[in-house]
């Protein structure tokens, strides 16, 4: 049985948090978006990697996890009625004669749109894995690479490996519920926030956690459960660090899987784009968020927000170039309020 081609004004491909904006300042616009996502939930990199560490940097909101931030989206793009198809990759994006564009997933969905939003973060990502010998037996066990819940943390002996970020802030938000907190990296310098980098110093002066210098070079343990592991120490020694729980920090891999052959212009795994319009050298595909690459590009969520508001703009005059657009303002306009259930 053939599934019915969706219509619809615009098919985003990616529910991250610049994705789920974009429904909202198309919706302003009257577009009607679908999501479609391979993750099985909205959110992209906030939800999946982090979705209980805190965010700095966003607007008004001094501190808020992933998954929160993930919810207010959701909940400020509910107005609009946006479709969420999530557990589904776009394998086939072309356009069709009359300008529109044909979208196929691999499970078998079927898209016509007018315009196509690209927002799928750098493309999939998977853990770069430490190159330690027998590790896949401990995955998911006692080796984590994300941590989705902190609580299924608490009471471990956790050794954290890696000086980015990820690794500093681990340290810092787990050594609280943690039994026992060690950091392991290859040298005394790091690739992560320095006000992060003083907290952990803070933490092995108060005798709080452990920091060593070395590399792990064996885990020992039984029926995938950690009991321990061996370390090279930057002197040539091997020496033994007692844990339950390993946590390798050692960034992510970005595949843009099919994007690749959609014959958008690429750079570095990048999409080019304007910085007026966000659009790709495709007319009517944009492309907003970690994906893009422009002069002066922030990869900040913060950004994605302002090349969502200019996008929908120019995808408007796109999709609908004898419309009138007024530009409005949510706080005064009683057209837009109506749009949003709140006049």
């Amino acid at each position: 049985m053939t599934q019915e081609t969706i219509t619809t004004d615009v098919v985003i491909i990616g529910a991250g948090p610049v994705g789920l904006f974009a429904v909202f300042e198309l919706g302003l616009l009257d577009l009607k978006c679908h999501l479609v996502d391979i993750l099985d939930k909205p959110g992209g990199q906030c939800a999946e990697l982090y979705p209980e560490k805190p965010i700095y940097d966003i607007p008004g909101l001094p501190v808020v996890s992933g998954q929160e931030l993930t919810e207010r989206l959701m909940e400020q793009a509910a107005p609009f009625n946006p479709e969420y198809h999530y557990n589904e990759m776009v394998e086939e994006l072309r356009k069709n004669e009359d300008g529109s564009f044909h979208l196929k997933t691999d499970g078998g969905l079927t898209f016509n749109a007018k315009a196509v939003v690209i927002a799928a973060g750098g493309g999939s990502f998977q853990p770069k894995k430490p190159p330690i010998p027998g590790i896949e037996a401990y995955e998911g066990k006692s080796v984590f690479y994300s941590v989705k819940r902190m609580e299924d943390f608490r009471g471990k002996n956790i050794l954290i490996s890696g000086g980015g970020d990820s690794a500093l802030d681990w340290t810092i938000n787990l050594e609280p519920i943690a039994n026992s907190m060690q950091l392991i990296h290859r040298r005394d310098g790091f690739r992560a926030a320095p006000d992060s980098v003083n907290k952990m110093h803070a933490l092995v002066e108060e005798q709080k956690m452990k920091f060593h210098l070395g590399q792990i070079t064996e885990l020992h343990g039984d029926n995938g459960q950690l009991t321990g592991v061996s370390v090279k120490g930057n002197d040539g020694e091997i020496f033994q660090v007692e844990c339950d729980t390993l946590l390798p920090f050692f960034g992510l891999t970005m595949k843009l899987g099919p994007i690749a052959n959609w014959g958008i212009n690429l750079n570095e795994n990048l999409i080019p784009v304007d910085t007026e319009k966000f659009a790709t050298d495709a007319e009517g595909i944009y492309a907003i968020g970690d994906i893009n690459t422009y002069p002066g590009k922030l990869k900040l969520i913060l950004s994605g927000f302002h090349e969502a508001a200019l996008m929908a703009q120019a995808a408007k005059r796109y999709i609908d170039p004898e419309a009138k657009v007024t530009f409005q303002y949510t706080t005064s306009s009683t057209s837009l309020q109506k749009k949003l259930g709140v006049a």
